[in-house]
């Protein structure tokens, strides 16, 4: 690692620590020559798949579009942002362990989907009625009886 200050490539580890998390490790280093020390940061950069749109088009994962697009299913839901960082975390986490270089844009509405329904009924139900393009109270009815509580009526004697 090169010094900031005076460019040498001759630096020491001083200390070394991971965060809570356990995904970043923060290192102080000196450097040899100038004697300043400076800290870096290193953590694992995930290789996520491209994006296989509808008309075959290909784009880059973005993280800030698909939380931009669960955000509007949960507007003005009691759903906290660290609870929708976390979703889009164990999404990103799936995406990853396909292991494929490509993924088409459905299987990732379908993972958004299944992530909204842990989080908000209502919100799974907003952002179905999108992803799913219901056309008529069938559709959404059936939408709704997925996500509703199954009530079983026991007999009394």
């Amino acid at each position: 690692m090169k010094c900031p200050y005076c460019a040498e490539p001759n630096t020491q580890v001083v200390d070394t620590r991971e965060n809570e998390d356990g995904d970043t490790v923060r290192r102080r280093r000196r450097c040899l020559a100038c004697d300043k020390r400076f800290t870096t940061y290193e953590r694992v950069e995930l290789q996520l798949p491209l994006v296989v749109k509808k008309n075959g088009s290909r784009i880059e994962y973005d993280r800030d579009k698909l939380k931009a697009s669960m955000m509007l299913a949960l507007r003005k839901r009691p759903v906290t942002t660290d609870a929708v960082d976390a979703a889009l975390d164990r999404i990103e986490e799936r995406l990853v362990q396909l292991a494929e270089r490509e993924v088409v844009s459905q299987r990732i509405g379908e993972l958004v989907m299944r992530e909204l329904k842990k989080l908000d009924k209502i919100a799974y139900i907003r952002f179905a009625s999108v992803y799913r393009n219901f056309e008529d109270l069938d559709e959404f009815s059936d939408a709704i009886r997925e996500v509703k509580p199954r009530v079983s009526r026991s007999r009394k004697a």
